[in-house]
């Protein structure tokens, strides 16, 4: 299989940038075409790296995914939000983390953030046998009654992502000189989570909280499909938020803080939010859908060797088990 010989010189990364700093820019996010990690490899891996080093975030284009597809969990997704509020709340698990089913309005609050989120979600996870070796951190799906066709077409959404993202996967280990197949068997029974998120319309005026405060993603990556209006903005390492609004045929992928980790701050997990539209376009509900791709749970996050040097020594000398990094975040973020 091919893979690159030598990871490449990882300058040292400059220091976060401030989140006080909203300069407009015009600055622009790159957006790929996956199908060249077929027809022009290496070049692929060398542009969807560099975007990566310098951003965190990538739009993918090209992906395969059909847009009827998108259109159908889209369409499930906004009929179990408009059910009545009881309704929805007979599938909220207290206790459980928000792992599966229904959180409601107002929980989810990003880390060192006074104020929740603007937002409802549902988590649709992997299916495995309830006799797997995870089965006590990977919990069986909820799926709501009142609408038959969520569990097929919410679920084969699933399927469809984890397979991008696995391809996705594939280039990275490329990119600092793994075999192109390194981060198969450790994703394979990822803890991964397929979040349908609700913006409800803000009717309030000064309301003092965004719909998602600046945070960064747990996971190795993420993927965002079909999100339903602007709002998504990234924070440059300059400290200025850029917004990025994807075309339709482009599925944005950003890495997570449990890829950053393990490889040293090669791929930077970057600060994001999504913020309240001015004036009339804040009447109006947003729906999202993320795809959080996680390792196995008993996978250990432990620094690559190939991504230490002189320049950018091993910032994570102490390893941690995927599942309890996760823990640790949830329990930051409220939702454990």
């Amino acid at each position: 299989m091919s893979r690159v010989n030598a990871a490449p010189t990882v300058p040292p990364l400059d220091s976060p940038p401030s989140l006080t700093r909203t300069t407009a820019l015009t600055a622009s996010i790159p957006t790929l075409d996956i199908q060249r990690f077929d027809t022009d490899r290496d070049a692929f891996v060398a542009d969807l790296g560099a975007a990566y080093r310098e951003w965190g975030f990538a739009g993918i284009r090209n992906h395969g995914i059909p847009q009827a597809q998108i259109d159908a969990a889209y369409d499930v997704f906004q009929r179990f939000f408009a059910l009545p509020e009881p309704t929805k709340r007979q599938y909220h698990v207290p206790g459980s983390g928000g792992a599966r089913g229904y959180t409601p309005f107002g929980i989810e609050t990003a880390k060192g953030a006074q104020y929740s989120d603007l937002k409802e979600f549902w988590h649709v996870g992997r299916e495995i046998p309830r006799d797997s070796k995870y089965a006590d951190v990977m919990p069986a799906n909820l799926w709501p009654a009142e609408i038959p066709e969520f569990k097929g077409v919410a679920y084969g959404l699933f399927q469809a992502l984890d397979q991008l993202g696995s391809r996705v996967l594939c280039a990275l280990a490329l990119h600092i000189g793994l075999p192109v197949d390194y981060f198969a068997d450790k994703t394979h029974f990822g803890n991964s989570i397929l979040r349908p998120i609700h913006y409800p319309p803000i009717t309030a005026e000064d309301v003092p909280n965004v719909r998602a405060g600046a945070h960064e993603d747990i996971n190795f990556i993420t993927l965002l499909v079909g999100a339903s209006a602007a709002g998504l903005e990234v924070l440059s390492r300059k400290g200025d938020w850029v917004a990025f609004t994807a075309d339709a045929d482009t599925i944005v992928v950003n890495i997570g803080d449990m890829l950053q980790r393990l490889s040293n701050h090669v791929y930077p997990s970057t600060t994001h939010r999504v913020v309240n539209p001015p004036g009339e376009a804040a009447r109006k509900p947003r729906y999202s859908t993320p795809y959080f791709l996680h390792p196995n749970p008993d996978f250990v996050i432990k620094t690559l060797p190939g991504c230490i040097s002189a320049q950018n020594p091993d910032r994570y000398p102490t390893s941690i088990t995927s599942h309890e990094y996760l823990m640790e975040r949830l329990r930051e973020i409220k939702l454990a």
